[in-house]
């Protein structure tokens, strides 16, 4: 791997934060009473893979005590269902509901007209490209996050 390929993304992914980043809202004053730590919980969830909340904690450095509850308010919003994984049937898995990825998208502190605007001033073709590229960064990120390979063994965390 290229220290220029790591400097890379460590420069390009703080921009494109800052140009499209919200203000953070209170839970009680959005409509979809999420903070922004239950945001975050969502954003790293996903409608078709499944996580346990074991790995789901270890990511986000939180105790499990601390994720069961978060979970159980979020199922009980209907933004998240724990269901038994099909391949191991003693494994929970946890996934986003299409109402939690609209929960999510609302809450996310990426403002939709930011991004709008951002894609708006690209070429078609360099719109098309960097949404690929950005799609294959977050699929190898979901593995590393899924498969306990990656993130939590190099003690990057955060809530």
């Amino acid at each position: 791997m290229s220290s220029a390929d790591v400097r890379l993304v460590q420069t390009c992914y703080p921009k494109i934060y800052l140009a499209c980043h919200t203000r953070h809202r209170k839970a009680a004053s959005s409509g979809t009473h999420l903070s922004a730590r239950d945001s975050s919980m969502l954003a790293h969830l996903d409608e078709s893979r499944g996580i346990t909340p074991t790995q789901l904690a270890r990511h986000l450095g939180i105790g499990r005590p601390t994720l069961s509850a978060a979970v159980k308010h979020l199922s009980r919003l209907g933004y998240v269902t724990a269901t038994a994984d099909r391949q191991d049937g003693r494994r929970v898995l946890l996934r986003l509901t299409g109402k939690g990825a609209t929960a999510m998208r609302a809450s996310s502190v990426l403002e939709p007209v930011r991004v709008e605007r951002l894609l708006a001033a690209m070429t078609p073709a360099d719109k098309r490209a960097a949404l690929t590229g950005l799609a294959l960064l977050a699929d190898a990120a979901q593995r590393l996050m899924t498969t306990g390979s990656g993130m939590e063994k190099d003690g990057a965390r955060h809530g």
